[in-house]
């Protein structure tokens, strides 16, 4: 089982800025290994190797399309999120369980073209609970108080939200909002590997924060979980049971 981190605005793993290199990818990817355990983990900076590609402008293919390449079966990213719940505040953390795609400009599939089949892929299970279920059993040991799992509302960016989408995503059962986890989670089960998410709020949601919304707050928010986060990240890596038995993994429904 090969297993990779997504690590996302303000988080990082087993790298400082000088120990980061790059491994050679056609698709130009930001990524490097560290040892778990006894485990190689493949490490990707989902916003390029200095992380400061915006989140409208991440090459969200290339990054799947090179996991995928080196035979990762299991992905759990990060992603720091806005909340529309007052009890999910700023510094909590949340597995996420289903998404709304509210993004417009962004690559949709990665079967893009005609071909001898047309591909549709379930979604009825949008993250893997095998890999969420280790995220919960995680913060259990570690007494982590995780919220309860939240839906994730994509929105493009880089601008933030207005109060007015944010009451629109709240009555549609949004908990969440963020600019990156769309199309990263459709991409991979349409490639083959489970997939899950731990957010870290970072913010609450306009209309809901009494103070404008800026990227200082969301970075420093994160960092302040930086360790806490990078602890559970191992820990749940371990606990990832080695052989694939959940409901994500990838069949498509195909018809000619």
């Amino acid at each position: 089982m090969k297993t990779a981190l997504i690590v996302g605005t303000g988080v990082d793993f087993g790298t400082t800025e000088g120990e980061w290199s790059e491994i050679a990818s056609p698709y130009g990817a930001s990524i490097t290994m560290v040892n778990i355990g006894d485990q190689p983990v493949t490490i990707l900076r989902r916003h390029g190797p200095a992380t400061n590609v915006p989140p409208h402008l991440v090459n969200y293919r290339a990054n799947m399309l090179a996991l995928q390449e080196m035979g990762v079966e299991r992905v759990i990213a990060t992603a720091a999120v806005g909340s529309m719940r007052q009890d999910l505040p700023p510094g909590s953390l949340v597995v996420l369980a289903d998404f709304i795609d509210f993004t417009k400009h962004r690559e949709p599939t990665i079967y893009d073209r005609p071909g001898p089949k047309v591909t549709h892929t379930d979604f009825s299970t949008p993250y893997c609970p095998e890999i969420s279920g280790a995220l919960e059993q995680t913060a259990a040991e570690f007494g982590i108080r995780l919220g309860k799992r939240a839906t994730y509302v994509c929105v493009d960016g880089p601008r933030y939200e207005t109060p007015a989408e944010i009451r629109m995503f709240a009555q549609w059962g949004g908990d969440v909002v963020g600019m990156t986890g769309v199309p990263e989670v459709v991409f991979a089960r349409e490639l083959g590997m489970c997939y899950a998410t731990l957010a870290i709020v970072s913010n609450l949601a306009a209309g809901i924060s009494e103070k404008p919304l800026s990227h200082k707050e969301v970075v420093e928010q994160v960092s302040r979980r930086r360790e806490e986060v990078g602890s559970l990240l191992e820990r749940a890596v371990a606990l990832i049971p080695q052989t694939r038995s959940c409901c994500t993994t990838p069949t498509g429904e195909s018809s000619a």
